[in-house]
């Protein structure tokens, strides 16, 4: 894996050689952690071309605008499998068999229930609590009452803790915004599917149970595929940061949350419907298109283009498909959000200024027009990228924990004061 080296020529040092490590594909990764021999090491802030770990579960060509979950293209998952073989394959490395499946689909069914005191935890909150401060709050409780299993060194331990989480993630969010509505919560269903279970729980009442579009139960399927893993995005990067110290499963699953939280990340596909609010009307896109092209503007066009992939989001491609399906199934007219959303969408796909920088419409801009459609609100739409997301930093986290690791320590370029004493109180100007 390291039979090629590179050499650092530093100014009045000795030359200093560094292994240089092969991955499966991608790029070749200098290996600097003799630097330090050196009494330097290096600047990097944003990990732009920093490898903080080995991996491997997921892998991203931005440039070829390609997604590989172990190996398998995101699109032919999308197309072929389902969230849960999706999981399977996250957790344990393969697809699943048909008896492998079915056992997976019954331990997680058996795990969908919440203990019954953790709905007192929901009255702490104000009912107007944004859904993420919610959800970062009874995640982290859940350690609190499933103690049999935190024992991070114990590989049983691990896969229960791994199973508990993807089950109870639906039903937590579902509490979530059943609490913020003001309505009963709705106990999971183990004969319905995840995403359909899902929905019921999301959308049923006790005085009104209503079947579940197949049409947008694969929708919100889709969905949760799509945002199954994305490498070492900050979120990730996050739970494994808190992994690395010995925390719970719990903990470092909240700790992603938070992280998930911001609108530079999980915020995405909210601050896509904000930005349609703040356009408002399809007689000014022309004023806000000229507005984004304006070096000079601070506005920015959310949900186009990727931080990633500088050809097409591959995720982008399936949720376009799916988008036009919901709205189909929906039969969705006259939403003047949502024609609006269109019609940025053709523009996005036509004007060559978009074009050329490659800011086509991505998953965030997709996803939020589907959930929309469905009748979710904004403020849900985190908690719902948070469900999807779990099982990739759980994934993450059990890779880092069955290896070697150490604890995560970034070093920092210091720019403050050099040493200096306290003057007295009366002294001081």
């Amino acid at each position: 894996m390291a039979d090629k080296k590179a050499q650092l020529i530093i100014e009045g040092a000795a030359p200093v050689e560094l292994p240089i490590l092969t991955g499966t594909v991608g790029p070749d990764v200098i290996d600097v952690r003799s630097l330090t021999s050196t009494g330097r090491f290096t600047f990097d802030p944003g990990f732009m071309s920093t490898a903080s770990c080995e991996s491997k579960i997921t892998y991203i060509d931005g440039d070829n605008g390609i997604l590989l979950h172990r190996g398998y293209p995101i699109e032919q998952l999308a197309e072929k499998s389902d969230y849960l073989e999706t999981c399977y394959l996250l957790l344990n490395g393969e697809l699943p068999t048909a008896e492998q499946k079915a056992q997976f689909v019954s331990n997680v069914k058996n795990h969908t229930m919440v203990h019954e005191q953790l709905k007192t935890f929901f009255n702490g909150f104000r009912r107007d609590a944004h859904p993420m401060a919610v959800m970062c709050g009874v995640v982290g409780a859940l350690s609190a009452f499933y103690h049999d299993s935190l024992d991070i060194n114990n590989p049983q331990h691990r896969e229960i803790s791994a199973v508990r989480l993807v089950a109870k993630m639906p039903t937590l969010a579902a509490m979530v915004y059943k609490y913020s509505m003001g309505q009963p919560m709705m106990y999971p269903r183990n004969d319905l599917s995840y995403a359909e279970n899902f929905l019921h729980m999301m959308f049923n009442t006790p005085c009104e149970i209503k079947p579940i579009s197949p049409i947008l139960a694969k929708a919100m399927d889709r969905i949760f595929i799509l945002h199954a893993d994305h490498e070492q995005n900050a979120s990730t990067s996050t739970v494994r940061l808190a992994g690395s110290s010995g925390a719970n499963p719990f903990a470092c699953i909240a700790a992603g949350i938070a992280a998930l939280w911001g609108p530079a990340h999980g915020g995405a596909n909210e601050a896509v419907l904000t930005m349609l609010d703040e356009i408002g009307d399809v007689s000014n896109i022309d004023t806000f298109i000229a507005k984004a092209k304006d070096k000079n503007d601070p506005f920015k066009l959310m949900g186009f283009g990727h931080r990633v992939y500088k050809n097409r989001d591959p995720r982008a491609t399936v949720m376009k498909q799916t988008c036009d399906e919901v709205l189909k199934e929906l039969g969705i007219k006259n939403d003047p959000q949502l024609e609006l959303a269109m019609r940025l969408e053709e523009i996005a796909l036509t004007d060559p200024y978009f074009i050329e920088r490659s800011l086509y419409p991505n998953v965030d801009f997709y996803s939020g027009i589907i959930l929309k459609a469905i009748g979710i609100p904004t403020s849900m739409f985190t908690v719902i990228f948070a469900l999807a997301r779990t099982v990739g930093w759980i994934s993450h986290w059990k890779e880092m924990l069955s290896s070697p690791y150490k604890i995560g320590r970034p070093r920092q370029l210091y720019t403050g004061y050099d040493s200096r004493d306290v003057s007295k109180l009366e002294d001081r100007k």
